[in-house]
């Protein structure tokens, strides 16, 4: 059974906030890629298709950005936006493991959203928290997978 959410209106105080643009953050893919390097001792098919995803995620860092906006999250491709999710259709967040931030988990209405953490996690953090409170959230109480 479908749920229906009331759409949420920004607050004024969100909606006069500038567009924060999240800076990259190489460690994920920097991390992945040297953990391949010794597993060639082990298996080399293996380290090298873990070393390729390694070096997939170092080009989608250096291509995709992730911009905070007055009314949605941007996905920008080389600067240019590809996708757009408006914060009226959130209903919920979470940053999967905290000690290393590594997953961006958020639901919208008719959609659930994975994304790996190739920008810096505590700005992703803040402007999560300040544009898109859980506790603002219809449904927040909502569970995320468990991880």
């Amino acid at each position: 059974m479908t749920q229906s959410v009331p759409p949420r209106q920004p607050s004024e105080d969100i909606a006069s906030q500038e567009t924060v643009r999240l800076a990259p953050s190489y460690a994920i893919p920097i991390v992945i890629v040297l953990v391949a390097i010794p597993l060639v001792l082990l298996s080399p098919w293996l380290a090298g298709a873990i070393g390729l995803f390694g070096i997939f995620l170092l080009v989608q860092t250096t291509a995709i950005r992730l911009e905070f906006t007055a009314t949605g999250l941007d996905v920008l491709r080389n600067d240019e936006r590809f996708r757009q999710f408006p914060y009226r259709d959130w209903l919920n967040w979470e940053i999967f493991w905290s000690p290393v931030p590594i997953l961006f988990y958020f639901r919208e209405v008719n959609s659930i959203h994975f994304i790996p953490v190739l920008f810096d996690a505590t700005a992703l953090r803040d402007c999560l928290e300040r544009r898109v409170p859980l506790e603002s959230l219809p449904n927040s109480a909502i569970d995320p997978p468990q991880s």
